[in-house]
């Protein structure tokens, strides 16, 4: 039971996006760990540069 509850819970953070510093984290050590020359951003870093991108450009209907 409880396992099954922590897929869900799992599958709830990606379908929100709470667990995008997680994954930005992941892709890093994955992909660009040799990199010395620029470390992962820090959670807060990520989170403005996240809300800057999302909030960029004429957000409206009409």
């Amino acid at each position: 039971m409880m396992n099954w509850f922590r897929q869900c819970w799992q599958h709830v953070r990606q379908l929100s996006g709470d667990d995008m510093y997680e994954r930005y984290l992941a892709h890093y050590a994955e992909h660009h760990a040799g990199e010395t020359d620029t470390p992962p951003l820090s959670r807060a870093e990520f989170f403005r540069q996240w809300q800057d991108e999302k909030w960029q450009g004429v957000k409206r209907c009409c």
